[in-house]
Order: C-alpha cells, then sequence, then structure tokens
C-alpha cells in the first residue's frame, strides 16, 4: 500500500526535476515496477505529477515522471488573470468561458449556441463526450444536474467503468444537491470499483476534460442579467477546445481545486449531523 511518506518523498524528487521511472525507484528504495505502480497511482490521485514514455514500443523505452502541477510563474498573464478569477468566483455567473476561449487558436476551437441545456448537437452532447474517454474524464460541475438525464447517461457511465476510465467530479456539495452527489456515488457499487470520486467545491466553471484530448465549457445566460431587449430568452453557449496548451492548463486548474476541496462522503456524513426539527 502506498504510504504518505512514500507519496511525499516521490512529489519532492520529482518536484526537483523530471525523474526517469528508474531514478523515482532508487530514490525510495523500491524496484521498478513498484516504482511505477506508485508513480501512476499518485498521477491519477493528484495530477501533480505525469509521466510521458519515450521511443514507446522499442526495447530502448524511457519513461520520464514529471512535475505537472500549475506554475503560475510559467503561465500568461492572461492565464495568471483567469486562474484568479476562477478561484475566487463561486457561481457560473462570476465567469464566463468566453474569456478563455478568446485565446485558443482559431483552428482548435468551436462554439455553439442552444436554447437546450442538454444539446442533442453531435459535436456536444453530454453522453457522446463522456462515451469518448479511454482514461479519465475531469468534471467541474455546478450540482451534478447531469445525472438526472435518465438511463442512457447511466448505461454511459458503466460502459467507462468497464473500460476502468475513472471520473472525478467537482462539485457543491449540499442539503440541495445531496440526491445527486448520493445517486454520483451509488454508481461505484454497481461498477464494482471506485470508478467515480467527487469532492466538494464551489467554482464557476461548468465543463468537462476528457483525457488529454478536449474541453467542454458550457456558459448559461440568464434574461434576468441582461436589459429588457438584449437577451429575449434563456440561452446556453458551449465552448468545445481542443488545443493541447489549454487543454492541459484547465486540467492543472482542476487539480489546483482537487486538493484544496473536501471529500464529498465526509461532506454528507457532516450533513447528517444536521437535525430536522418537528413542529
Amino acid at each position: 500500500m502506498l504510504q504518505k511518506e512514500t507519496t511525499d518523498r516521490i512529489l519532492d524528487l520529482v518536484r526537483q526535476k523530471p525523474r526517469t521511472v528508474q531514478e523515482v525507484a532508487a530514490g525510495i528504495q523500491r524496484n521498478w515496477r513498484t516504482a511505477d505502480r506508485y508513480v501512476t497511482a499518485i498521477a491519477e490521485e493528484t495530477g501533480l505529477i505525469s509521466m510521458r514514455t519515450f521511443r514507446e514500443g522499442s526495447r530502448g523505452a524511457l519513461k520520464v515522471v514529471y512535475w505537472n502541477a500549475l506554475d503560475r510563474a510559467k503561465g500568461t498573464a492572461h492565464q495568471e488573470s483567469l486562474l484568479q478569477r476562477i478561484v475566487h468566483g463561486k457561481r457560473k455567473e462570476d465567469f464566463s468561458p468566453f474569456d478563455i476561449y478568446q485565446f485558443v487558436d482559431p483552428k482548435k476551437r468551436e462554439a455553439f449556441f442552444e436554447t437546450q441545456e442538454f444539446s442533442t448537437h453531435p459535436v456536444i452532447r453530454f453522453d457522446k463526450l463522456f462515451s469518448e474517454a479511454k482514461h479519465q474524464v475531469l468534471f467541474f460541475s455546478g450540482n451534478l444536474s447531469w445525472v438526472e438525464l435518465g438511463p442512457n447517461m447511466q448505461k454511459v457511465l458503466l460502459d467507462l467503468a468497464k473500460k476502468k476510465v475513472k471520473i472525478k467530479a467537482l462539485t457543491r456539495v449540499d442539503v440541495t444537491s445531496r440526491k445527486n452527489t448520493e445517486a454520483m456515488l451509488n454508481f461505484n457499487h454497481r461498477a464494482g470499483w471506485d470508478a467515480v470520486e467527487v469532492r466538494h467545491c464551489e467554482h464557476p466553471l461548468r465543463a468537462i476534460v476528457v483525457d488529454d484530448d478536449f474541453v467542454c465549457l458550457k456558459e448559461v445566460l440568464h434574461p434576468q442579467h441582461y436589459r429588457e431587449t438584449e437577451l429575449k430568452q434563456k440561452m446556453f453557449v458551449f465552448y468545445h477546445l481542443c488545443d493541447p496548451e489549454w487543454v492541459q492548463w484547465l486540467q492543472k486548474v482542476f487539480w489546483h481545486l482537487w486538493g484544496q476541496s473536501i471529500d464529498a462522503t465526509a461532506r454528507l456524513k457532516t450533513l447528517d449531523s444536521v437535525q430536522v426539527l418537528r413542529r
């Protein structure tokens, strides 16, 4: 079992400079296979490190572990400004995904106006986006309302579990979202393993990050937030990004928030202690 001391030692080694798995193994006094397993587990659970294999498939293949945490010193001024607004935002009205979209390579982005919250457009249809995952889905949610999409969404989740795809969600966990949170966590019983992990975090993003491939962000435009003549009905804007720079940046934003969030199970147990007064 991976101990905290070992995790901290591996993180310290990789934070200093990129390391081969063999160097990590020597640093923690374990064999190569054990070190590889530990590194993979830490990467999947924290996002602080990542791996890249050079000359993959050859006898001289080399697996390198590198630091993957959000480095403000290396980000652009625009990214630092965006990060600050995301970190300090609580509701979806506090941040517009268009402010990210404007900096993405025009050849690697698409955007669509919709009148439905859960679009049926093939590029941004929710179940289709999830089904394309091969390893991991990172989900910025408000209250996990997409869980209520019906049996089709449940089937997609089961299919992902069969492929051993991990789903991690940052969402608000309180009395209003309890039902959806419990439904999401109970899915692990059906899957037979901990395919889904949920943590409490209030943030302004509504987005999913699928593997290292793409991001889909959603923006909600309410008429009540505009003058009477500016917006006649509720609208949704979907932003589909496949620019590696911005996909990676949003992954790091997710892990940055994840490290400061609270486990949903612990949060639900605390909610259980709140008594209902009967008159």
